[in-house]
């Protein structure tokens, strides 16, 4: 069995003797090491501080090991207890403005009588406009569109009896909605007097309503209310409550005919109705 040396540490010693005392570290020479003698075998002088940072770094690697997936499940769960809702709002709207057009036609094989001829049916138009009640920046006269028949090469026989077609489309554009519905049915007066409307397809009146963007904020307010009552509702039946809003579309604001019968059309009707479905997310608790 080997002899213990004599520590030669001195009084800062660390291995747990003093001077003149048998060392204990380990060491088996007279070299001196980090806390004053040579370690050769097993000494364990000097390597207490390591030891203790070591085991505090495994001690934190473990807690982070722990926390960060706890922590992530946790959100993950969160992030996907949440329930998707509509809201609906409806209001109704009345047009506010209407555009006619009246457009109208003659034919002749002389195209100066026919200028005159259109020139006087168009005079005839705007004095029963007026007559209805309209004013002149409610009037508004486009040009003359002209077809020469003869010029045509895949023209009929008849053509050189009647070669000139000219048209012309005479617009009232005015917020007196119901004036001008009023005046559509009083057209026949026209007729009446030799003036030809062209056909056309549909309605010539046009009613519009331009003042959506009044009642969007109040539609929306209505539209977020029924999401939440919704959400409210969901909540009750899950045992949850309702928490922020994730996510919200305000949706697309349509204008619809009130009477939404077969073939209905928004354009010629003046009562409306406008809608709009948001769609809002709401956080669960």
């Amino acid at each position: 069995m080997e002899d213990k040396k004599t520590c030669s540490c001195g009084p800062d010693c660390t291995c747990g003797c003093n001077e003149g005392k048998p060392c204990t570290c380990g060491c088996h020479d007279e070299k001196k090491c980090s806390c004053g003698c040579s370690c050769g075998k097993s000494c364990k002088c000097g390597k207490g501080a390591a030891r203790i940072f070591s085991a505090l770094l495994i001690g934190v690697g473990l807690c982070a090991a722990g926390f960060f997936p706890g922590y992530y499940y946790y959100q993950t769960k969160m992030n996907s207890n949440y329930v998707t809702v509509k809201g609906l709002s409806e209001m109704p709207v009345r047009a506010d403005l209407a555009v006619w057009d009246l457009k109208f036609v003659v034919t002749n094989n002389d195209l100066s009588l026919a200028q005159q001829e259109i020139a006087q049916k168009a005079q005839n138009i705007i004095s029963f406009l007026k007559q209805q009640g309209f004013s002149d920046e409610e009037i508004i006269v486009e040009s003359i569109n002209t077809n020469d028949l003869m010029a045509n090469p895949y023209r009929n026989e008849g053509a050189a009896t009647s070669r000139y077609i000219l048209n012309q489309t005479i617009t009232v554009r005015s917020q007196k909605v119901d004036l001008v519905a009023n005046s559509l049915g009083k057209t026949g007066d026209l007729i009446a007097q030799g003036i030809v409307f062209e056909n056309q397809y549909g309605t010539p009146v046009s009613y519009v309503f331009t003042k959506l963007n009044e009642i969007k904020p109040k539609m929306l307010e209505e539209a977020t209310k029924n999401a939440e009552a919704s959400a409210q509702e969901f909540a009750k039946s899950s045992n949850s409550t309702v928490g922020k809003i994730k996510y919200a579309n305000q949706g697309v604001f349509s204008i619809l005919p009130s009477e939404q019968t077969a073939g209905a059309s928004e354009a010629s009707q003046i009562e409306k109705k406008v809608r709009v479905v948001s769609t809002i997310e709401y956080w669960l608790k």
